[in-house]
């Protein structure tokens, strides 16, 4: 019996009973340090920019964002940066040698510039695994130290939108490339043409500077070059456990300039009705009078010239992969410029010479190769309109100005 006032006995628990709650306790323990990693793990999220004014601006933009609740910050991981007071910059620029860097910054001081400019910018945050997300945030900073962040960019294969696809991808250990095989018929030509519609001289330079290996369809993987492509495949997105990926997409600036263009069929029934017409007028005008007809040839052999000097200087001394054994060589080569000595000749009224009608009967005989190989190939150049614009336009100056080749007046 215990003694009066004395506090009761307390019967010690058995080994049985701690044996019984140590596999609750070492739950207890799991779902605490669950929620703390939750808490603790940064926050993912993909930030696109709308397409601007500036030629380097058309195809938009995008950044990882990384929100750390441990410090309340928010940082931009963005690939697009470059420095134009890097030795050669303008040079390695043409050979397309360009140098590309991830900077990090603070997501206010990455969305100054856009809101000044007038570009829309949306955030979608992703729906990551914990440890997946901070891992890719470590990944993310490592990558953006000076001695690693620079990288060989490449417009179409590696640039600012594939290194977010791609740092994204590992992250969910392959699960996005897995889901972005489907394909909406793009190819780098169609999508660098919508694009630079607005401008047509940068569009001029894309449609007629591209070579055959810009035409082969691309996955959604491949469209992914495009951030807004980017951002509409995360949109149809599933994390691994079958949830989808974006959980919220935010406005963070309205979009005040033009909208993003729309891809729009190319009519080129048109380009063979303004090629028929002014290949006909052409021909008749030039049996009756050359000269005029020379002199208007003249500008139009020196711009072909130019032009096809360009593609071959795109072929043989550059890296731009995708401008390489370009076709439209067939319609624009340097050979115009020899026509330009009789060309000039004709105009003033005296004979062009025997070398003049060779190369005359030249051009609209290598414009028929070109029409020949674009229906001969199973994927090939999209430069039918083109052809038909100028195949007609050489026969015509060939068949206006070839008889009058000898003669003097």
């Amino acid at each position: 019996m215990p003694e009066a006032g004395a506090p009761p006995s307390r019967r010690a628990p058995s080994a049985a009973s701690l044996a019984n709650r140590i596999p609750a306790l070492l739950s207890l323990i799991a779902l605490m340090l669950c929620a703390f990693t939750a808490a603790a793990s940064p926050r993912i999220g993909v930030v696109t920019m709308q397409p601007g004014e500036i030629f380097f601006e058309r195809f938009g933009h995008n950044a990882i964002l990384v929100e750390d609740p441990a410090d309340d910050t928010a940082i931009s991981y963005n690939f697009g940066y470059f420095d134009p007071s890097e030795p050669d910059f303008i040079a390695r620029f043409i050979r397309g040698e360009m140098s590309y860097q991830l900077v990090a910054l603070p997501l206010q001081d990455d969305l100054s510039y856009y809101g000044d400019v007038g570009r829309g910018v949306s955030l979608q945050w992703l729906d990551l695994d914990p440890a997946d997300a901070a891992e890719l945030a470590a990944a993310l900073a490592e990558n953006a130290r000076p001695e690693n962040a620079h990288y060989r960019y490449d417009y179409f294969l590696d640039n600012c939108s594939t290194r977010v696809r791609d740092a994204l991808d590992r992250a969910l250990d392959g699960g996005l490339a897995r889901q972005m095989g489907g394909s909406r018929g793009d190819t780098f030509r169609s999508e660098a043409t919508r694009l630079a519609s607005p401008d047509f001289w940068m569009w001029l330079g894309f449609d007629l500077g591209l070579g055959p290996a810009a035409d082969q369809p691309l996955s959604n993987w491949g469209d992914a070059f495009v951030p807004m492509r980017l951002a509409a495949s995360l949109r149809d997105a599933h994390s691994p456990d079958g949830a989808p990926l974006v959980v919220e997409e935010l406005e963070l600036l309205p979009h005040r300039l033009d909208p993003e263009p729309v891809a729009t069929p190319r009519r080129w029934w048109l380009w063979l009705l303004a090629g028929g017409i002014i290949g006909g007028a052409l021909a008749l005008t030039g049996r009756v009078r050359p000269r005029p007809v020379a002199g208007l040839a003249l500008p139009f052999w020196m711009i072909s010239g130019v032009l096809g000097a360009l593609m071959l200087f795109i072929w043989f001394a550059t890296a731009h992969r995708f401008g390489w054994a370009n076709y439209n060589l067939l319609l624009m080569s340097p050979l115009a410029w020899g026509l330009l000595p009789g060309g000039w000749r004709l105009a003033r009224g005296r004979a062009a010479g025997r070398w003049f009608d060779i190369l005359l009967q030249a051009m609209p005989v290598l414009a028929i190769i070109a029409l020949f190989t674009h229906w001969l190939q199973s994927l090939p150049q999209q430069n039918g309109h083109w052809i038909v614009l100028l195949l007609p336009i050489h026969l015509g100056l060939m068949l206006g100005l070839r008889k009058r080749a000898r003669m003097e007046h």
